[in-house]
This record gives structure tokens, sequence and C-alpha cells, in this order.
């Protein structure tokens, strides 16, 4: 569906939202902030000219949250910051007047050799937040970056432009995370991954989760802190995911590794509400109340991750997926497997695959998605085409009997959209696929088969599944469901029920994965160690254990 008649179809819900604004408890924090939900253009010139705040005047840190790039090009970064000098008050501490940001990017971490600066300015309507989009930096080179307001300094950054278009690049190294359930643990993960040499990160859904945080943060079992009773709610309003992200961000491992490597962001369910697809949500509310959180939650994500203006949301619609390229190296399709989806089939239970889930009609990308997917293999130059996405891709059995039960909101309940997939590929001559997958909370490798019921089918790409960085607790290196699952599905490689997260180096003759897992997440100061590690040769898919 093309994004004019998406929001044709979502107009009438959203006028009986605006009908009801303050009647329910949705929308029970302001109407005008409800409303904010829909705004999609920078406040104009006459708005935002009647209040200034002078930076001056700000008396206590702002720089609470930490720094973030994003989405790097050849010529150009994406910077992102928020000011928040009272980040779990609603107004983040300060007022609702705009607030000019001074930004600097240097070669050097001292900044002493300045490559570039400038101003931004922080909107109320944006919750302070700041996307500064630096153009005219040279390709492929790293990058330190930070903030002024006032007299505050904001952390420093580094960050790193792409190669150019052509550029015939060696190597790229990237790690990719998903699922941190604040509440399920500290980010330990990402401590380690902060001092790792990687040149960008993939995070590929469920940032935050929308469920209650307790006072002591959950597993967190906080003993020197109590945090405020307006996280102990699940998040509904725009206010709501505005704190909430807030709270997340205050994580010090999680900013330290924002500020060490640029991310490539992409969102699951939890960002928004448990397992919703498309306009259905996870529990029975009218279609409008639905679509106003969804863009609530959409608008709060938008602020708060190193995104650029086109995937600025239009109320409850976000173009999120996107095209990077890394010189003829790799091209990275990111996907959105939510936004578009058809409902899960048979009440999202896991089931045999049958008649319902197997209909042709249904989509996990949407046909417009769809489409750009295959039109972009076609005329990819790329040596590896990779796709960072959000559900397990290939064929997961969950049953030593044949048909097996399968997930419903996997690629598995979405067979013939998976089948137009790996048919694009094909016919696009597509030799090295490799999928970046979030989700299940466990580190999964599969080789992507032609057929998943046939062993000896060819092998047309790999699938490298990242835990989660803390969902899940401590987890187990070999869940109870282990030998069920190797035993069910000879395609799958290697399993790993621990937190953590993977790196991938792409090279010109092969790509080597290596899973990172810590012991335990629900105390702090965990050491990681490599579980597993697995090379797939260019132009022989497969993996092997390195």
């Amino acid at each position: 569906m093309t994004p004019e008649a998406r929001q044709s179809q979502h107009a009438p819900e959203l006028r009986a939202a605006a009908r009801h604004i303050g009647r329910r408890r949705f929308l029970t924090v302001t109407g005008a902030a409800a409303a904010l939900a829909f705004a999609v253009d920078v406040p104009t010139a006459g708005t935002a000219a009647a209040a200034e705040l002078d930076a001056a005047r700000i008396t206590d840190d702002p720089f609470t949250l930490g720094v973030a790039s994003g989405d790097p090009l050849p010529g150009s970064v994406l910077l992102w910051t928020r000011l928040a000098p009272a980040p779990f008050q609603p107004d983040g501490g300060l007022p609702a007047e705009r607030v000019t940001v001074h930004w600097e990017v240097a070669h050097d971490e001292r900044f002493r050799r300045i490559a570039r600066r400038g101003t931004a300015t922080a909107h109320p309507e944006f919750h302070h937040t700041v996307h500064a989009e630096v153009s005219h930096l040279a390709a492929d080179r790293v990058f330190y970056y930070r903030f002024r307001a006032g007299r505050w300094v904001s952390p420093t950054g580094r960050t790193r432009t792409a190669p150019a278009p052509d550029s015939r690049t060696r190597s790229l190294t990237l790690a990719a995370v998903s699922c941190q359930a604040y509440h399920d643990g500290y980010f330990t993960p990402y401590a380690h991954l902060a001092a790792d040499d990687v040149d960008v990160v993939f995070h590929l859904g469920d940032y935050l989760y929308e469920y209650a945080v307790d006072s002591a943060g959950g597993a967190r079992n906080y003993t020197d802190r109590t945090l405020p009773a307006l996280f102990a709610r699940e998040t509904v309003t725009l206010e709501d995911y505005r704190l909430r992200y807030a709270l997340y961000r205050t994580d010090p491992d999680l900013r330290a590794a924002h500020a060490a490597h640029p991310f490539v962001v992409t969102w699951d369910d939890h960002e928004t509400e448990n397992n919703y697809a498309d306009g259905t949500p996870e529990n029975s509310v009218p279609p409008e109340e639905f679509l106003l959180r969804r863009a609530s939650a959409y608008r709060a994500y938008w602020e708060n991750q190193p995104l650029r203006r086109p995937q600025l949301p239009e109320g409850p619609d976000m173009r999120l997926y996107r095209r990077l390229h890394w010189g003829r190296l790799a091209q990275f399709d990111v996907l959105d497997t939510r936004q578009y989806r058809s409902d899960q089939a048979y009440g999202d239970r896991a089931h045999v695959p049958g008649p319902e889930s197997d209909d042709p009609a249904r989509t996990m990308t949407g046909a417009a998605q769809e489409r750009w997917l295959l039109d972009g293999w076609r005329s990819s130059r790329a040596l590896w085409n990779v796709v960072p996405q959000q559900v397990v891709f290939s064929q997961r059995n969950f049953d030593l009997t044949a048909p097996s039960r399968v997930s419903m909101d996997a690629w598995d309940g979405y067979r013939a959209s998976r089948r137009r997939v790996l048919d694009g590929a094909k016919a696009a001559g597509i030799e090295n696929l490799m999928v970046l997958t979030g989700d299940v909370h466990v580190g999964y490798a599969f080789d992507i088969k032609d057929d998943f019921d046939d062993p000896d089918s060819r092998t047309v790409g790999t699938e490298v599944v990242a835990t989660s960085i803390a969902s899940g607790k401590d987890g187990a290196e070999r869940p109870a469901n282990w030998d069920t699952y190797m035993t069910a599905n000879p395609h799958l490689r290697f399993y790993d029920g621990r937190r953590g997260y993977v790196t991938v180096e792409l090279g010109r003759e092969a790509a080597r994965a290596d899973f990172r897992t810590v012991p335990y997440v629900t105390r702090p100061g965990a050491p990681v160690t490599t579980a597993a590690s697995f090379v797939t040769e260019a132009g022989e898919p497969g993996l092997r254990p390195a």
C-alpha cells in the first residue's frame, strides 16, 4: 500500500480520535500533548519565534541522556542529543521554549582539527531533541563530535562516514543487537560493545518495552535509588513513551555504546505494543485508540533515535525501511516487518502451517516494501546483500513430529511472503545473502535453504540472530528445548540462550560471525566471552565453524 493510501485509510480513525481527545485514559495527559503525535513538520518560523530560551539560563547539565549518531553516508553523519536537565520530569526540566545548540565535528578527539561546526534548534515540540545532519565530510573517515548549550558541553561521541559508493572497501565490522528490557537486567553487553572496534551497530528492534517498571527497576533490584512511580505503568501516551526513552537512556552502558559507534535502528513491536500487526493491536481496543497510541509511539521513537529527516513520522505512519551502502562491499536493506504486516494467523499461537497462514495474499512487509526490496536487489552491485530486520526468517520447527508447529509471528507464519523474497533474491542473482535478526532473546545461526523441508536443498544464504541485551534475564547456554530445536532443524547451526550481541566482519573473501555472550545481567559487571564463531565464504552460502 502506498503512503498516500495508508494516510487515506487511517484518516477516519484519526478524525475520530481527535474528536475524543481528553475523554479516554490514553488521552488524559493533555489534548495538546496528544495532538503533537500528529505533527509532521519542524515548527514554522513564526511559531518558533514565539519563545526562545537563552541557553545561558540552563543551570543544570542538559546532556544527561548522552549523544548518538546514526545512518552513516559517504559524506554525512546524523548527530543526536536531547536536552534534559531533569530527564524524569515530563518537560525534561526545561520550559516550552526553543534552545539553540552548537555542534562540532572534528578529526581528533581533542577537537584541535575541526571538520565542521554549526547550530541546531532543540524545539520543545520535539521534546528538545536535536537531529543535526552534518554534510560535506570526507568519506570513509572516523570523526568525533560534541554539542554545547550555554556553558554546558556534552560528552564526546565517535562516529564515521561510509566509504564512497564505488569504493572497493576490503572489510567492514558490524554489530547486531536487540531486545533490551530495562526491567529484566543491566545492559552490560553494551559496555563490552562500546570497547569493541566496530564500524556500525544495527539495532534490530525492541529498543524499549512498554511494560511497567517498578521502583526497584525490576530484576535490577536497585538498592541505591528509587525510580519514580510514573514508570510503574504501561506506556500509552506520548508522554509515557518519551519518559520511557529517558529512563532507558540513563543507563550508562547504553549511552557508552551510542557514543562509541554510529547506530542504524529499526523497530519491532515493543516500541509500541507487543505483537501488534499494522493497525491491529494485541488487545481489543477501538482502532482510533490504537492508531493514536501508535502515532505517539512512532513520534517518540523518531525523537529519541539518530534518524534522518525522511524518517520523520506522519501521524501513525513512518517510513522506517531504507537502504544504506558500504562502498561496493555491502548493501543494507533495513526492513520494517511490523508496520505493514498482515495480522498473525491462528490467533498468533504456535501452529502447524495451514490454509490461514499460507494464504498467498498474506504479507510480512506490505506490497510497497516488498517491491522496494526486490528492486533494490536487482540494481545491487554489492558483494554482500545484508537484510537487517526483526523476526526469525528461517524455518524454526518447534516439534520433532512432522508437520511441526511454528511461530505465527515470525516468517514461518508468512511463508508465501518469504517465498516471494527468496524467489526475488534468486531472480536478482544475489549470491551472498545475509539476514540479521533479533526478537527471540537467543542467538541462532541458520543456513537459509531454498526448501526448508528438504535438508539437501540448496543453501541460498545465512541468517544470524542476535540474542537480547537484557530481555529474558540471565538465560542459559542450552535452553530446555535445545536438543529438540537442533534435531528438528538441521539447517540450525548454533543455538545459545544467554544475553549478548553478535559481531560480523564482512570481507572480500568471507564473512565471520562471532557470538558474544555474558553469563548474567541481573547484576552488573559480567565478563564477556565468544560463545562460537562461524564463517561463510563469498559465493558459497553456508556456515562452518571458524
